[in-house]
């Protein structure tokens, strides 16, 4: 029971993970791919933004590498295990 409605929304959350990384290399231009991202980010910041508070970007010469994604997307994959996804 707990399967047929936790395994969906824990794979569209994934899905959001991964749009919000891919939508990170787009810079904001106003236009309707802004909105969307404004979109995911508000439906993910929930989990990604107390991560980063946690866990600091890690420096690679000028660019900054953000963790929290890949953080997140190992606990849905064992979250995912764990239920029998």
């Amino acid at each position: 029971m707990i399967n047929t409605i936790l395994c969906p929304l824990l794979n569209l959350f994934l899905v959001l993970i991964f749009v919000r990384i891919i939508l990170s290399w787009f810079p904001a231009t106003g236009g309707f791919l802004d909105q969307v991202s404004r979109f995911v980010e508000t439906c993910t910041e929930w989990v990604m933004g107390p991560l980063r508070r946690v866990i600091p970007p890690v420096r690679l010469g000028a660019a900054a590498l953000d963790l929290s994604p890949i953080i997140v997307i190992i606990g849905i994959s064992l979250i995912s295990g764990a239920i029998g996804c």
